[in-house]
């Protein structure tokens, strides 16, 4: 079937490594996802963990933009209620101006990290996740380069003028975030590798309400694609455990290798929670994933997927992103 893949890039540091490597490894990635088909390049925002190192996506994008040529870059996503509507329209149009037609302004909802880093992200202030419809909206009017009058700080424009601007695409774990896009008219990216739970609600959300032709429904899952069944799910563990790690509020140490738990002997519940993290995943060698991917895609009645990869081994990581671009 013809599918196109797109990339999350969460910018993982190895334990032991440091972010100035796992940054180089996110612009050699974007590179070689050029040059292997992938449709679009995006990049998270992270806060106050070791172990993803892309705490500010629009810079990084800065620099992904002059190391390639044609893919298409964009947040994934900048979270808005850590910014000013009118701050983030100015960076996704100055990053239009330095790339034209090649930049998608993803943005979220979430907090990106623990409630202490959303605290020093608004000097203290408690976040309030609340006014994120609004910020939306007045982020819409800014990016169409209008003003808003009813703001004593109305006639204020979110420049420099570009003779485009980039789409809009909301990304979420829920129904109500998809019905929101739908009603935008916004483009919806729906991120099962957090949350698989919300994904058939979030689907019939969006699909009962959007009329907009411009507009697409996508869904980002974690995926682990290795020449052999036994090499895929033996790297996997590094993320099973690591996701374990994340549920008890550890903030990290970096990415471990797998034979780092070979002595690990989890209890019934860390089982099952591994089990349950499963859902998040589509691992296995290039036959099985292609199987997985071709159902996932039927799930969600999309045609792009987004991959998230996180192991240890950076070759390991590259190699399942080259083979999972070779199965479409």
């Amino acid at each position: 079937m013809l599918m196109k893949l797109s990339i999350l890039d969460q910018s993982p540091v190895r334990a032991g490594g440091n972010a100035e490597t796992a940054f180089q490894e996110t612009i050699h990635l974007a590179q070689k996802a050029e040059e292997w088909g992938y449709h679009r390049f995006w990049v998270s925002e992270h806060h106050d963990t070791r172990s993803l190192a892309g705490s500010s996506p629009e810079v990084l994008l800065g620099s992904l933009g002059a190391h390639t040529q044609k893919i298409r870059l964009g947040t994934g996503g900048l979270l808005l209620p850590h910014y000013s509507p009118y701050k983030a329209a100015e960076i996704f149009h100055v990053l239009e101006a330095l790339y034209p037609g090649r930049v998608d302004a993803g943005i979220g909802r979430a907090p990106g990290g623990m409630p202490r880093a959303s605290l020093a992200l608004s000097e203290g202030r408690p976040r309030n996740a609340s006014r994120f419809p609004s910020q939306v909206d007045d982020l819409l009017r800014y990016m169409r380069f209008e003003t808003i009058p009813e703001h004593v700080y109305g006639e204020a424009e979110a420049l420099p003028f570009t003779s485009a601007v980039p789409p809009v695409w909301l990304l979420g774990t829920s129904k109500e975030s998809a019905a929101h896009a739908a009603e935008k008219g916004l483009s919806y990216m729906y991120a099962h590798f957090i949350h698989p739970d919300a994904g058939m609600e979030a689907v019939k959300a969006y699909r009962g309400q959007t009329h907009q032709v411009e507009s697409s429904f996508s869904a980002a899952v974690f995926v682990l694609c290795l020449d052999t069944e036994e090499e895929a799910q033996y790297e996997a563990r590094s993320l099973d455990f690591g996701l374990l790690e994340a549920e008890k509020g550890n903030r990290g140490a970096g990415i471990r290798p797998p034979d780092y738990y070979d002595n690990e002997r989890p209890g019934v519940y860390e089982q099952e929670r591994i089990r349950d993290n499963r859902r998040r995943m589509i691992v296995g060698n290039p036959e099985s994933v292609r199987r997985q991917l071709e159902a996932f895609a039927e799930k969600y009645g999309t045609d792009e997927i987004m991959i998230v990869t996180s192991v240890y081994d950076p070759e390991k990581r590259f190699r399942s992103f080259e083979l999972t671009a070779s199965l479409f």
